[in-house]
């Protein structure tokens, strides 16, 4: 995953975690704006969501991130 993804990615999970709490769940489009306006961006977040890792449609926000933040 891209480091301009990564950093993205981390940052909405924060937000979601600070504005919902540790339960709050999410799918990798809560990464995009509504519109598809970078379609390589969105399948790289789809490859490692669901190829890479086959996480489900939504996860815990926490567990994401701290996928993430550890690089996976």
């Amino acid at each position: 995953m891209r480091e301009s993804l990564r950093a993205k990615a981390i940052a909405v999970c924060d937000k979601k975690i600070s504005q919902k709490g540790d339960g709050v769940g999410l799918s990798f489009y809560a990464f995009f704006a509504n519109k598809n306006d970078d379609p390589e961006l969105l399948m790289e977040a789809a490859t490692w969501w669901i190829q890479t890792h086959a996480l489900d449609h939504f996860e815990k926000a926490v567990k994401v991130r701290a996928m993430i933040a550890g690089g996976q």
